[in-house]
């Protein structure tokens, strides 16, 4: 059945206010969950964080006192819907576990993304990025390892592979070629539109999580490594966050990112396999359409056009959560060693990035790979979970 939510009803936004026990949920399992109903609750929170911070930059720019209480009254139900969805994280787990959980999300997220993604210059995006996201998972596991002495596939389940993918130290360039040109809003695809929002959305939640976590450990292995990758996530978002078309009206961005927001629902819910989580989507699904239903009309208000004009008739396929090695076996084996020069992308280091790789590191081993030879050091190995064969790059073969 085809479903277009331009044309569904959803539940007031008078009835939509929860009082604490309707917030009081309860949290998955970490010892029993679907690892992807995980990343399903990881990537809507990045996704209600995103609708949140939109519309405070929105209420900021809008003159009109009227307009800004009706977004006041959207961001709170946001803000409650943000809460369900974060604090369906159990607190058994540590920062560390959450943080390699966050990197499969930005894994197998990405992946899925470039797969589907039409417009070639985008999907070359994500594939780039996800390559980067690919080999934070195996620093942070090696740092799991280290610091609590366990194993990442406890967290991934064999899901999603941990080995090198292009190393991180190599991530760092000059922030002028990590800006992209950006989809042309007239003439792009409605999934492409959603695609970035998504992808944006996520690693803006990752930044967040680790420029603030990152301090809060004592082991300074840790804290640098922290400090690195969370560098290397202002440059996704920055890399991201271009691909939107900035020519769009601020009605146009409140209609799309409320569309994303129903697509994602809807997505999700399809999907799940935790039947009180679904529950939880659906829900959620039924506030945003009515949230969605009053972005049309300010849309058509301010913008006098239809929103049917900018937005899909019907959803798209549902996002999918599901490994993607053969995939992104192939992306290490073609593209490990692309780099971004301008809005483009080459393969080999050019002058610019040089001078910055010299800047940052100083002459210094990054702590991406003092990670790797302090796990050497202290466990007798690195941390790989390579299920599907050796690694596809020979000079980065398991080296034990």
């Amino acid at each position: 059945m085809t479903f277009n939510p331009l044309r569904e009803r959803g539940i007031p936004l008078d009835k939509q206010l929860r009082n604490w026990r309707e917030l009081n949920v309860t949290p998955i399992d970490p010892d029993h969950a679907d690892p992807y109903t995980r990343c399903r609750i990881i990537a809507m929170n990045g996704i209600e964080v995103e609708a949140i911070l939109f519309s405070h930059q929105l209420a900021r720019h809008c003159p009109d006192l009227e307009l800004k209480q009706q977004l006041a009254r959207v961001r709170y139900i946001e803000a409650q819907q943000q809460k369900v969805v974060n604090w369906l994280l159990p607190g058994l787990a540590s920062v560390l576990e959450t943080t390699i959980a966050y990197e499969q999300v930005a894994v197998d997220l990405t992946a899925w993304v470039a797969r589907m993604e039409p417009d070639s210059y985008l999907k070359q995006a994500y594939q780039f990025g996800v390559l980067e996201d690919f080999d934070h998972l195996y620093r942070y596991a090696n740092l799991y390892e280290i610091i609590e002495h366990r194993k990442a596939e406890k967290i991934v389940d064999g899901l999603t592979e941990v080995m090198p993918g292009r190393p991180t130290y190599l991530h760092h360039r000059d922030p002028i070629d990590n800006v992209r040109e950006p989809y042309d809003r007239e003439n792009t695809a409605p999934i492409s539109k959603l695609h970035a929002l998504t992808i944006m959305a996520a690693e803006q939640q990752t930044m967040n999580f680790y420029m603030n976590v990152g301090p809060t450990y004592m082991e300074p292995i840790a804290r640098q490594l922290y400090q690195e990758i969370g560098l290397i996530e202002e440059e996704h978002v920055t890399h991201y966050e271009s691909l939107v078309d900035p020519g769009e009206s601020w009605w146009e961005m409140l209609l799309n990112h409320e569309y994303n927001e129903c697509y994602l629902y809807h997505s999700f819910m399809e999907t799940e396999s935790d039947p009180k989580v679904k529950n939880i989507w659906e829900l959620h699904l039924n506030m945003e359409l009515e949230h969605l239903r009053l972005a049309a009309e300010l849309f058509k208000r301010h913008d006098g056009r239809d929103p049917e004009q900018v937005c899909a008739p019907e959803l798209p396929a549902p996002v999918t959560f599901e490994p993607n090695k053969a995939y992104l076996r192939d992306l290490i084996a073609t593209q490990i060693d692309y780099t971004t020069l301008g809005t483009g992308y080459v393969q080999e280091a050019h002058e610019r990035f040089e001078k910055m790789q010299e800047a940052l590191m100083g002459g210094e081993k990054a702590p991406s790979e003092q990670v790797i030879d302090d796990n050497r050091t202290k466990s007798g190995h690195e941390y790989r979970l390579q299920t599907e064969g050796e690694h596809p790059v020979h000079s980065l073969a398991h080296n034990r």
